[in-house]
């Protein structure tokens, strides 16, 4: 894989797969999805940015202001790939996902997705991490690409399995939550794992 282009994150793509588009933010259009991932606890829980139940704070404009500045700038980014995840049957944006924390000398980065409560559990999920890994391994010339999952989320680790993510470590009490210690599995996948499989392990010949 020596011969792919030179990683270039400034190219900010649109991904079709069957299910789901992956494309850059429309921060008018996408912002009632985006609000849901912020406002939801369990996301909050599952990523680790909350450290116990809580109520969702009450939504303000400044809120709103700085979540679409956010957005709003993803396409600036020379150094990170950030996409609105579409269902492709309705339209609507369902979440994001995003390559980031990028290594040029190692040819690496890392990745993560969320998704609101509507885009769950109908395979949107699974699809779009196809899409966007296949991305960066066939066009961005990646080697790694890498992901941390709390050990409270079973769910999210069977579907990064399914796309040929392998479970490489543990970092042992990465984060405390609900007075409990909680462990993070550290998985990654590889090109040329990718250029065997295509995200799909239990088929590949």
């Amino acid at each position: 894989m020596n011969d792919l282009p030179r990683t270039d994150f400034s190219i900010k793509p649109t991904l079709v797969g069957r299910k789901v588009t992956l494309r850059p933010f429309l921060p008018d259009q996408d912002a009632p999805a985006l609000r849901a991932i912020l406002q939801d606890p369990e996301v909050g829980r599952l990523t680790g940015s909350d450290h116990g139940p809580v109520e969702p704070e009450p939504w303000n404009d400044a809120a709103e202001k700085q979540m679409r500045a956010w957005y709003g700038t993803r396409h600036e980014q020379s150094d990170r790939l950030d996409l609105a995840v579409v269902e492709r049957a309705s339209g609507v944006c369902v979440g994001e996902a995003v390559l980031n924390e990028w290594d040029g000398g190692n040819r690496s980065c890392s990745f993560r997705i969320a998704l609101a409560p509507a885009g769950q559990d109908r395979g949107l999920g699974t699809e779009a991490v196809r899409l966007i890994v296949g991305y960066g391994f066939e066009r961005l010339g990646l080697h790694r690409i890498s992901l941390g999952v709390f050990a409270f989320n079973p769910r999210a680790r069977r579907a990064y399995e399914k796309v040929g993510f392998v479970a490489e470590g543990v970092k042992r009490d990465a984060l405390r939550y609900d007075g409990a210690w909680v462990d993070q599995i550290t998985m990654s996948i590889l090109g040329p794992e990718w250029e065997r499989h295509r995200g799909r392990p239990a088929v590949a010949r």
